[in-house]
């Protein structure tokens, strides 16, 4: 294991020699796209709508739209600056010093990326397990919760995935462009059949004290509704989890990050606004298959059979994608020496952490056979919160005292690394009390584990005064 950050930088170079540079813009942004996209915006339209009670959730969309391209601007200065392997883990440890605070918050990083990233794939095979109930209803119980079969379909569909992963990552890049007409194809025709069939009357239906600011049960409804809007938009960050394996980093990371967040931002809006145009809000309450019904009321049963499919199609190539990044986070830190050694192993032939895919691989499958899909978005999204984007934000601020290079510098700077701590914050703040003691509780149980950790290997805060210089 690497002793220290000058050892740490030279084995994480040498080993990211071995990695392949195969994915240019195109590839990057499929990925980006098709990891936004997954399950998510088919799954969380009911649960936005009933959060605000009306039409005026779209501001839901809109605010997440907005801190998802404020937050994409910081990952873009990060991303160009370092691009390597593990994202969030190199930018806090670089940042805040790898002898210094900087191993502690990369530590945390990787602490929580343990509980959500499998929870946040979880989520998606879960919900691909749910869209199948439309095609085969025996998949659902009496009760509303989940079967055995509903629980072993999401086991199933996650261990394929890691076989499909298990390959070099120039025939990924391929598979994700495939993957990406499926999903936009998906999407084309549900807007489609909204613009043909747009009744302005639905979208205006506002229920009575639909914008009282004033009150305070406006503001927490909106957070949930951005809650869930920003569970949809996030993946922009994936191309950064695999900045060791990109082409031309400095030029493809923002354009990656920028145009997919634009592009699902937009199309977001607009598909939307075309399902609540044709299926009045009230009629969505407790619809788990509410694009499949919009279908079907348009183009009959056969209709929404076939766009089921292509869900099913599009939730499958977001877990796809998000397990080839975060199988990417454990394979960094081990190279730093901040986890485990054995997941620095690559494969002989293929040239993947192979130790790494398999292990996250294998907690995914296990969390979603165990959980039910409203248990874990708002769960993962408190855990990730502090660390992954507050913390990484005020990285920006550092950095720059620190005279960092910076090959691409956000637009309109500081303002969108304010902006995005701010509404993270304010996120964090309004989730709900049982999700911000899960969040704090695993936070404050990381830094437990660090702190024995540290103290038996005497790295910072116990090392020897002289080390903990860098």
């Amino acid at each position: 294991m690497p002793d220290g950050p000058t050892e740490a930088k030279q084995a994480t170079a040498q080993a990211e020699k071995q990695l392949v540079r195969g994915l240019g813009l195109k590839e990057a942004t499929a990925l980006n796209m098709i990891d936004m996209v997954g399950i998510g915006p088919f799954i969380t339209i009911p649960l936005i709508l009933a959060e605000m009670g009306g039409p005026q959730a779209m501001l839901g969309w809109m605010l997440g739209a907005l801190l998802a391209l404020s937050d994409g601007m910081v990952w873009s200065q990060l991303g160009t600056a370092m691009p390597h392997a593990g994202g969030t883990y190199v930018f806090l440890r670089e940042a805040f010093g790898p002898r210094r605070w900087g191993r502690l918050l990369s530590f945390l990083f990787i602490w929580q990326m343990i509980f959500r990233a499998p929870l946040s794939m979880a989520s998606g095979l879960i919900g691909f397990s749910s869209y199948a109930e439309y095609l085969f209803p025996q998949l659902s119980s009496a009760d509303g919760g989940r079967n055995f079969d509903h629980r072993i379909l999401s086991a199933a569909v996650g261990v394929f995935i890691i076989f499909l992963l298990y390959r070099r990552i120039t025939t990924i890049g391929k598979i994700s462009i495939y993957l990406w007409v499926v999903v936009m194809g998906t999407i084309a025709w549900v807007i489609y059949g909204g613009i043909t069939n747009f009744n302005l009357a639905n979208v205006l239906a506002f229920p009575p004290g639909a914008f009282n600011l004033s009150e305070w049960v406006f503001w927490v409804g909106l957070g949930g509704a951005t809650t869930f809007a920003i569970y949809d938009y996030l993946g922009y960050q994936n191309v950064c989890y695999l900045g060791g394996e990109i082409k031309d980093p400095v030029r493809v990371i923002p354009r990656a990050i920028i145009y997919s967040i634009l592009s699902i931002a937009a199309i977001y809006f607009v598909m939307n606004i075309g399902i609540i145009s044709v299926i009045p809000w009230e009629e969505t309450q407790g619809n788990s298959h509410i694009v499949s019904t919009f279908i079907e009321k348009l183009y009959g049963p056969l209709a929404g059979q076939v766009v089921t499919l292509l869900i099913l199609v599009a939730a499958f190539a977001s877990v796809w994608s998000l397990m080839l990044g975060y199988s990417r986070i454990p394979y960094a830190a081990a190279l730093d020496g901040g986890f485990f050694r054995v997941f620095s192993r690559l494969h002989p032939t293929k040239h993947i952490p192979h130790i790494s895919l398999l292990t996250v691989g294998a907690i995914t499958v296990v969390f979603s056979a165990l959980f039910r899909l409203g248990d874990v978005i708002k769960g993962l999204m408190a855990i990730r919160i502090l660390i992954e984007f507050v913390a990484q934000a005020i990285a920006v601020f550092v950095l720059t005292r620190k005279k960092t290079h910076f090959p691409f510098r956000m637009w309109l700077y500081p303002l969108p690394a304010i902006a995005s701590i701010t509404l993270w914050l304010a996120l964090f703040i309004t989730i709900g009390s049982l999700y911000i003691q899960i969040g704090l509780g695993v936070l404050s149980l990381g830094v437990v584990v660090y702190m024995v950790r540290a103290w038996i290997l005497r790295e910072f805060p116990f090392a020897p005064a002289a080390s903990n210089k860098t």
